[in-house]
């Protein structure tokens, strides 16, 4: 099973509620969350199924801002950089 993380402009639990159900049914029940708490506002997704450009797309019908994070870092970034949050 793949995870895909996003960084978002999913800001509450309002907005989570609100696209709860196409969350869903785009990658499974509980298979999806948001860490509200990070400063990129994290949606992570794990699925075998989903396309990136799906749940980016998702998110940009309901009006919220949606990229894909890489899990590599650059080989010329500082400690202080990924402290940014």
């Amino acid at each position: 099973m793949e995870i895909l993380v996003f960084k978002t402009s999913v800001v509450n639990q309002l907005s989570v509620k609100t696209l709860k159900p196409e969350l869903d049914r785009l990658a499974g029940k509980g298979k999806w969350n948001f860490d509200l708490s990070d400063c990129d506002n994290i949606l992570r997704i794990a699925s075998e199924k989903v396309n990136p450009e799906k749940a980016i797309q998702l998110l940009d019908y309901f009006g919220f801002a949606c990229s894909e994070l890489s899990d590599e870092v650059p080989s010329d970034t500082t400690l202080s950089q990924l402290e940014r949050c």
